[in-house]
C-alpha cells in the first residue's frame, strides 16, 4: 500500500509533459486575445463620453477625460431635438413591455401543451415552431410590412407589439422545461385530486415553471430591445425605439455623415453616451434576473 502511494505521489508530482504545457499556453493565448477583442471596444466606448471629439481623436485611446465634458455631452444630447432621446426609450420600454406580456402569456401555455397533454396535431405543431423558430427574423420584415400595411397599421404602436409578440423560441424553451423538469407523477396526483387541466397548469405547473418564465422573459425582452429593421420601416418619427433613434443621432454625426457636417448637433462623444444609454436597461435587467436565468438554463439537466 505503501508503495502505491509512493507512486502516486510521483506522479502527482511529475511536471507536466511539453505538450501539455503547450496546449495551456495556446489556450490561454486565445482566451486572451477573445477577452481582448471584446473588452477593449467596451472600455473605449465607457471612456468616450468623458472626452470632447478633439480629445478622441488625438488624446490616448483610454485615456480618462474630465466631469465637465460628461456633464456637457449629456447636456447636448437631452437637448438634441427638445428631449427626443426620452422619447425614444420611452417607445421602446412600452413596446418591449406590452410585447413581453403577450408574449408569457401565449408562449407559456403553449410550451406546457406540447410538452405535457396529448392532442391531435402535437407533432406538426411542434414541428412547425421549430422551422419558424429557425428562419431569420429579417427574412420576416417584408411579409411583415405588407401584412401590417394591409390591415393599415403602419405607424401605430401594434406595428411593433404585435410582431414581437411573436416569440416561437419562448414556446420552444418551456416545450424543453416541462418535457424534461416537470414530474408527470405529480401533474397526475392532482389531476386524481380533482382538479381540471387549467388549475393543474396555474396552480401546479406555473409554480414550478418560473426559472423558465424568466429565461423566456429575459430573451424576448432583450430581443425585442435590440430590433432594428422592423421598427425601422413600421415606425417612422418620433415613434421609433431607441434602436433607431441611435441610427437617426449616427446621421448627425460629422463623423459617421460628412454631408450633414453643417446641421450637425450631435458629436461623436454624445452618440458614445447615448449608445451605453441604449444599453443600460438591458444591463439592468440582467443583474436583476440573472439568478433565475442560471436556474433556467440548467433546469432541464435532471428530471424533476
Amino acid at each position: 500500500m505503501s508503495g502505491h502511494d509512493h507512486s502516486r505521489r510521483n506522479r502527482d508530482a511529475a511536471p507536466p509533459s511539453p505538450g501539455s504545457w503547450l496546449g495551456r499556453v495556446l489556450a490561454t493565448l486565445v482566451l486572451t486575445a477573445f477577452a481582448l477583442f471584446f473588452i477593449v471596444p467596451l472600455a473605449w466606448l465607457l471612456l468616450a463620453p468623458t472626452k470632447t471629439d478633439r480629445e478622441l481623436l488625438l488624446d490616448a485611446p483610454f485615456s480618462i477625460g474630465t466631469l465637465s465634458t460628461l456633464v456637457d455631452n449629456w447636456t447636448s444630447l437631452l437637448a438634441f431635438q427638445r428631449g427626443l432621446l426620452w422619447v425614444w426609450l420611452a417607445n421602446s420600454a412600452f413596446y418591449c413591455l406590452a410585447a413581453l406580456a403577450i408574449t408569457l402569456a401565449i408562449s407559456i401555455p403553449a410550451g406546457y401543451a406540447l410538452a405535457l397533454i396529448e392532442f391531435r396535431g402535437r407533432k406538426t405543431l411542434l414541428a412547425v415552431t421549430l422551422v419558424v423558430m429557425l428562419i431569420p427574423s429579417t427574412a420576416l420584415v417584408l411579409p411583415i410590412f405588407l401584412e401590417l400595411s394591409a390591415v393599415r397599421l403602419i405607424g401605430n404602436p401594434l406595428a411593433a407589439i404585435l410582431p414581437f409578440s411573436f416569440f416561437p423560441f419562448g414556446v420552444y424553451l418551456t416545450y424543453i422545461y416541462f418535457s424534461t423538469a416537470i414530474s408527470r407523477d405529480l401533474l397526475d396526483a392532482a389531476r386524481i385530486d380533482g382538479a381540471n387541466e387549467f388549475q393543474v397548469f396555474l396552480k401546479v405547473a406555473m409554480p414550478l415553471a418560473t426559472p423558465v418564465i424568466a429565461l423566456v422573459g429575459f430573451f424576448s425582452f432583450t430581443s425585442n430591445w435590440n430590433n432594428y429593421f422592423l421598427p425601422y420601416v413600421t415606425l417612422p418619427g418620433r415613434k421609433s425605439p431607441i434602436q433607431v433613434g441611435l441610427a437617426e443621432l449616427l446621421s448627425n454625426v460629422p463623423a459617421f455623415n460628412p454631408t450633414n457636417a453643417a446641421s450637425t448637433t450631435i458629436s461623436l462623444s454624445a452618440l458614445a453616451l447615448a449608445t451605453l444609454i441604449a444599453v443600460a436597461p438591458v444591463l439592468i435587467v440582467f443583474m436583476f434576473a440573472q439568478r433565475f436565468l442560471v436556474t433556467g438554463m440548467t433546469a432541464g439537466g435532471t428530471k424533476g
